[in-house]
């Protein structure tokens, strides 16, 4: 989960017309474009050593349209399209699971869908999210946003008050999973994102057993 892009097209929304759906592929387009010439330039030369003229430049376009799309230069590494994804994926699953059983379906079908390459940018940016001090502020709104995100759903599944506690609480342990597979994933090239979270859920599901101690 990632702040959402700005102008972005909410996939939960009903079908645009075939004009409008024209212009939001193209703006799509703009966008990741625009996300991509930033992440190269960022990865290449440094964050810090960065400017959005640089980066406009080599995608062709001017630095207003750069922050038409990114408000801040902090958006172009952390912001991202999937909480929609995700917060369709988890209402189309079917009810009597538990919240952990939709969560984790709702995940294995996101991830599921993304090419290899989109999940290497993915890994990408989360690198340079844990390794740039100016980020840090920008990554822990993505977080707050996150543990938001994740009650709201939760909740409004279970039919309870955002301020359950035992809404609070799942919500509260899952986004500590999530963050501790996040810090390792930059770390790890040959992590399977989508299998490591599923593990890790299914052992918070099974009640977070320890191995036996030998002897």
């Amino acid at each position: 989960m990632g702040r959402p892009a700005p102008n972005g097209h909410n996939r939960t929304m009903r079908q645009p017309s075939e004009s409008t759906g024209l212009r939001e592929r193209k703006k799509a387009r703009t966008r990741a474009t625009i996300q991509e010439h930033a992440l190269r330039l960022f990865l290449a030369q440094g964050y810090d050593a960065t400017t959005v003229e640089q980066i406009a430049e080599a995608a062709e376009v001017s630095p207003s349209t750069v922050f038409r799309y990114f408000p801040t230069k902090e958006d172009l590494v952390i912001t991202d399209d999937y909480d929609p994804v995700l917060i369709a994926a988890f209402a189309a699953q079917p009810a009597g699971l538990s919240p952990i059983q939709v969560l984790r379906n709702a995940i294995r079908m996101t991830l599921d869908d993304m090419p290899a390459a989109e999940l290497a940018f993915h890994r990408e940016r989360m690198m340079l999210a844990i390794s740039v001090p100016a980020l840090w502020g920008a990554s822990l709104r993505n977080v707050t946003d996150a543990l938001r995100l994740l009650t709201e759903m939760v909740a409004a599944r279970e039919e309870l008050p955002v301020d359950d506690a035992a809404v609070r609480t799942f919500s509260g342990a899952v986004l500590g999973v999530f963050i501790d597979i996040m810090l390792r994933w930059p770390r790890d090239p040959d992590m399977d994102l989508g299998a490591t979270i599923d593990r890790a859920l299914a052992h918070v599901e099974a009640g977070l057993p320890f191995p036996p101690k030998n002897g």
